[in-house]
Formats: structure tokens, sequence, C-alpha cells
């Protein structure tokens, strides 16, 4: 049982972005270079979701503050059409005062896709799915789907990197220097899975 819980951790390891959009945030990132020069020439933008997206981050309207912001999908996508990045600045009223983020929001429909709800409950898949699809002034379009976000176990060996790198530089950023390279050596010692938990708090708590 505990193997099949650790499996099934989700690691928030590329964006910030709440986890039913972060396969929509990845692909509008993926999608940033073929349109940030003509974003007045988008006419629709189509994103197709899960049950679960469309309960919690489907939201219209206006957003009164970060909080509201992050769990938009509409802003994430808007946010990362625009930008091809999004981070915890993104949310900031700074950011969100872009009237071009709006511009987008107001382009969009989201939809549920069955099939999208139906793998999300499944427990051998469990994915998280999202399709964008951009249809242009000019009869044109483009269109992405993605399953599963990083930080899900079916990218693992592509997210791990990520992950290790998030971890040394939340180290290096919380803790003394000489601290936290007593703490990085711990985690990379070929015995780190034989150590006792006090050692490893010790190693968190004790400070140069």
């Amino acid at each position: 049982y505990s193997s099949y819980v650790i499996e099934n951790i989700l690691f928030k390891i590329a964006f910030p972005a709440e986890f039913h959009g972060q396969t929509a945030v990845e692909i509008a990132m993926s999608l940033h270079h073929k349109v940030k020069f003509q974003l007045n020439e988008i006419e629709l933008i189509k994103i197709d979701t899960q049950n679960a997206a469309m309960r919690i981050i489907n939201k219209t309207g206006h957003l009164y503050n970060p909080a509201d912001r992050d769990h938009s999908l509409q802003y994430m996508v808007a946010y990362a059409l625009i930008h091809g990045a999004l981070n915890y600045q993104s949310y900031s009223d700074e950011a969100a005062s872009d009237p071009k983020i709006d511009q987008l929001r107001n382009k969009m429909i989201v939809n549920e896709d069955s099939q999208f709800t139906t793998n999300y409950y499944d427990s051998t898949k469990r994915s998280i799915a999202n399709r964008i699809t951009i249809h242009c002034k000019n009869g044109t379009s483009l269109a992405a789907e993605l399953e599963y976000p990083l930080g899900h176990r079916e990218r693992r060996e592509e997210g791990l990197t990520l992950l290790l790198k998030k971890f040394t530089t939340s180290v290096n950023h919380y803790y003394p220097p000489h601290s936290a390279q007593r703490i990085l050596e711990f985690f990379d010692d070929p015995q780190f899975w034989d150590k006792s938990v006090s050692s490893l708090m010790d190693a968190l708590t004790l400070l140069d």
C-alpha cells in the first residue's frame, strides 16, 4: 500500500499552477512562440479539460487577487500564451494589469471532455489531460493535447532532474551556505535510504 501511495504522489516542479491546469499551462507555453506576435489575430481559444478542472479552476469574470488568478484556468493559459512562462509573480496585481490577459480570457471557452474525465478517475491512469485549440481570424488553427503533467508518475524520469534542481535551489535559498552544503551532501549520500529519521531531522535543523 505504501509503495502505491508514493507512486501516486504528484510533484509540482515546473511552475506554480493548480494541478488540474498544469498540462494546459505546459501546452500554452509550447504554443507561445507561434502566437506571441499575432495575439490580435486570435478569434477563439477552446480548452477541453476534465470535470475536476471545470469545477475547481474554470473561472471567468473579474479576478480579485493572486489566489483568484492561480485558480483560474483561463488566466494561467492566457499568461502562458503571452509570456511563454509562469511563476509566482505572474499572479501579482501588476502582472494582471496587462490588458492582453483579459483580452485572451474573453476569447476562451472551456468544455469538459468526457474521456479526459474518465481517465482522470481511472486509478491505473490518473491522467490530468487538457487540450487547447486556437482558432485564428484567417481560418487557420493550432491544437495541442497533453495527458500527464511534469511531476506525474508517468513522467518521473523527465521530472526528476527538475525536482532535484528545485530542491537544491530551495535549500540554498533557505539555509546558510555551510548548512546547505551539509544537507545536500546528506541527501546525495549513497547510504541515504539506510539513515534514520532522527539523523535527517538533525541535518535539516542544525544550523552553522
